[in-house]
């Protein structure tokens, strides 16, 4: 392809998959939308912010003109679409702004690509990356699977199924090129830390109180971050048009077991007593409609495009917690917002 848009592109999982991106495709332009809101950091892309193949853009999905004015100027053959609200406290705090985001601007996305490609689609791809909360949630027992039936159980995830449906709709009835993927959590670096993950390894770090909601059973199926983006790249390339794939980490840990885990290996990394963080452990009031287990039967993407998961789960976290010790002035500066100036200093005379 001559050209890829990924939406999102400064967050997390978006900053790990525009690297990947711009250093294997050097002959592909790689183009940046993002909006840059509080998750959104351009420090995170340091590393290939010069490159040849690399460009960025300042645009919010909700400004239809600002994403069909980018669109007409980069001519995309692709389009990875990451961009949107994702967690769900803010989400339950605020649900219109999930929305605006995730639906208002996938549909944008969704039309701007169709009129820009409206002669000639071939060729052409849209990859929607959405999320396994969408499934709603499961018992003791069972997978997510890509025929598994949607039920939402939070705005945040019923905004991701309403642009999920959105995206199958614009296939069968404008022939929009479009492909999906549903993933489980992702972790490791660059990640902001309202999250479970940074959020832990920061308060231990300053010997803060670690909140686990209930009583901390609830399961999550972890998915560390650059096996992701190896998954996207390829599904992006290599997948059947107008299908779905699940993305899973096949590492099911209980909230309380976890944190446990990475109270062991931090006080191990910073020479601390054993069992130090551990007594930090504050359980809080647990949020409202708080799903039970998430797990992803990942056989359709591992059958037919052999991809797996790289890393297990205690390897996996050794090197996040390792990155975020190496980073603590990134992780000051994201939790204080000084990371906002960066834009300023990077772009305001550009």
């Amino acid at each position: 392809m001559n050209s890829i848009i990924i939406t999102g592109g400064a967050g997390f999982i978006g900053s790990h998959l525009v690297r990947r991106m711009v250093k294997k495709y050097p002959e592909t332009k790689i183009i940046n939308l993002d909006a840059l809101t509080y998750a959104g950091n351009l420090e995170n892309l340091r590393d290939i912010e010069n490159e040849s193949n690399y460009t960025f853009e300042k645009v919010d999905i909700c400004d239809f003109s600002a994403v069909i004015s980018a669109f007409k100027k980069h001519n995309p053959d692709g389009i990875i679409h990451l961009a949107a609200e994702s967690h769900v406290d803010r989400s339950i705090s605020n649900p219109i702004a999930f929305v605006n985001t995730n639906v208002v601007g996938t549909v944008n996305l969704l039309n701007a690509a169709r009129e820009l490609w409206k002669d000639n689609m071939d060729g052409k791809r849209f990859h929607h990356v959405s999320t396994d909360e969408v499934y709603g949630s499961l018992g003791d027992t069972g997978f997510f699977e890509e025929t598994t039936a949607y039920d939402p159980r939070s705005p945040y995830s019923a905004s991701k199924a309403s642009s999920d449906h959105f995206v199958n709709a614009y296939f069968h009835t404008f022939k929009v090129p479009v492909i999906m993927t549903n993933c489980s959590n992702n972790y490791g670096p660059y990640q902001f830390p309202e999250k479970l993950i940074p959020l832990m390894i920061n308060n231990i770090i300053q010997k803060k109180a670690l909140p686990v909601y209930g009583k901390g059973l609830n399961i999550r199926d972890w998915l560390y971050v650059e096996d992701h983006a190896a998954a996207i790249d390829l599904v992006f390339h290599k997948g059947k048009l107008g299908e779905s794939y699940n993305i899973g980490g096949k590492n099911e840990w209980k909230n309380i077991d976890l944190v446990r885990l990475l109270c062991q290996q931090m006080d191990e990394k910073l020479g601390r007593t054993k069992g130090e963080s551990e007594e930090l452990i504050t359980f809080v009031t647990d949020r409202a409609g708080h799903d039970l287990r998430y797990a992803i039967d990942s056989s359709k993407i591992e059958k037919e495009l052999n991809w797996f998961p790289s890393l297990q789960f205690e390897d996996g976290l050794s090197k996040t917690i390792d990155w975020y010790l190496e980073n603590k002035e990134w992780l000051q500066r994201v939790t204080s917002g000084e990371y906002a100036g960066y834009y300023d200093e990077m772009y305001k005379n550009r």
